[in-house]
This record gives structure tokens, C-alpha cells and sequence, in this order.
């Protein structure tokens, strides 16, 4: 069987959609043709991006190129972690599985703004009651 040239994983986050792909390397990260740093300035915690790698005690052998789209800061963030831990599971499924799940970096965060109701100014919050 041969070795594949990259392993993909799509993560998700409130409205962000993350394409990841890992190849060999030497643990460079590029979010939409930019550096982490670049892309995402000093608004996120550059840390919860490489969680993954953290748990699975594989940093700096994988280089990481991630298309992202949709929402903001912390749905962009929380989708390309999802999507790593997603990629390191094509990897080594055995061994990788138990940390990653145990560490929450598997499941899907299913917690999503919800709707506007008709009659309200958000989704809960109501105008304000006058009694004359």
C-alpha cells in the first residue's frame, strides 16, 4: 500500500468551514496562502491552533496548509483545530484516537448562534414593554 502525499480533514465551527491538509514537514502552518500570524494577527490564541499536535506528542513533522471560510476569529480558529485532530486521525487511527477524543478535539462543537424571531430585536431579546 502506498503512502499517501498528504493526509485532508474539514473541520467545522459555529458558521467557519476549515480544509486541512498535513504533509512531512517541519511544522509550518499556512491559513489561505498566509502564516498563522498573519491571518489571524493577535486576536487568536496560537495555542489552541496547535493543540492537536500537542496531544498526539507529533509537533514539528507535519506542515499544515488550511483553507478557511466563513464566520470569524474563534469559529475560523476552533474549525482548523477540529480539522487537524480530523487529519491526525487519518494518520493513525489506533493511536491517535484515545487523546484526541479524550482531550474533546473530536467532537463537533454543535453550539450555533440561533435564529431572530419575528416580533423581537435578536433572538430572545424583546422590545421594551410601555404600560401607558
Amino acid at each position: 500500500m502506498s503512502i499517501p502525499a498528504f493526509y485532508s480533514g474539514t473541520g467545522r465551527r459555529k458558521t467557519a468551514i476549515a480544509r486541512v491538509r498535513l504533509l512531512p514537514g517541519e511544522g509550518e502552518i499556512v491559513v489561505n496562502g498566509r502564516s498563522l500570524e498573519e491571518h489571524f494577527g493577535n486576536a487568536v490564541n496560537e495555542i489552541e491552533v496547535r493543540m492537536p499536535f500537542r496531544v498526539t506528542g507529533t509537533e514539528g513533522r507535519f506542515n499544515v496548509m488550511i483553507k478557511v471560510e466563513g464566520g470569524g476569529v474563534t469559529g475560523q480558529a476552533g474549525a482548523i483545530r477540529h480539522g487537524i485532530a480530523r487529519a491526525l486521525l487519518e494518520i493513525d487511527p489506533e493511536g491517535y484516537r484515545l487523546p484526541l477524543r479524550q482531550a474533546g478535539m473530536l467532537t463537533r462543537d454543535p453550539r450555533m448562534k440561533e435564529r431572530k424571531k419575528y416580533g423581537l430585536k435578536r433572538a430572545r431579546k424583546a422590545p421594551q414593554y410601555t404600560k401607558r
